[in-house]
């Protein structure tokens, strides 16, 4: 088993960061194009914690080395199941996800969170463990465990330029929208 570990901090508020989440994969993200797809599959909060609980299937274009993507039946799109949670409470996001494609050569078990530093910035850790299946070929397991973990760091690095963008985008957007509406108050008194 290999472990992949990252951090940083988003100079947003965990409220920006919390809501923009949900469209971390848009237009606006160009640098995750190779996810395809996000299906709500359910969503149900908590009545008695507050907890939002939400379950997704997001569907990639894999970008494993070719010698890797063979090995596994040249299948070029995965899909991922995803859980997270909302805690308004204790402003917590946590997402925990795992890939079903793959899974009886390759176990993959990210876990995400966010949670304000101040009031207006948003740390973010990220930690996935994965294990390479291969029987008892050794070599083959960490071959495919040290690819997978370089896949995650380069896609760490794309994810966060990306999410900024998002992010960026989001502000603007509500910060405009805000304007908008003033502006009607202002001409409705």
């Amino acid at each position: 088993m290999k472990v992949f570990s990252n951090d940083c901090t988003f100079n947003y508020s965990w409220e920006e960061v919390s809501s923009a989440n949900w469209n971390k994969y848009c237009p606006w993200n160009d640098k995750s194009t190779h996810v395809i797809a996000v299906d709500t599959i359910s969503r149900s909060v908590d009545a008695s914690t507050g907890i939002l609980r939400t379950e997704r299937l997001i569907t990639c274009k894999q970008s494993a080395p070719k010698w890797l993507n063979s090995l596994m039946g040249g299948n070029d799109t995965s899909h991922v199941f995803e859980t997270s949670y909302v805690d308004p409470a204790s402003k917590k996001v946590t997402m925990i996800s795992h890939n079903l494609t793959f899974s009886n050569i390759i176990n993959v078990r990210e876990t995400v969170t966010y949670q304000p530093l101040g009031s207006n910035r948003t740390q973010f850790v990220q930690d996935a463990k994965i294990t390479a299946l291969c029987g008892g070929w050794q070599k083959v397991k960490n071959a495919v465990e040290d690819a997978t973990v370089t896949a995650f760091s380069e896609n760490a690095r794309k994810g966060k330029e990306g999410f900024e963008a998002v992010l960026e985008m989001s502000r603007r957007v509500f910060r405009e929208e805000k304007q908008r509406e003033q502006s009607q108050r202002a001409m409705l008194a």
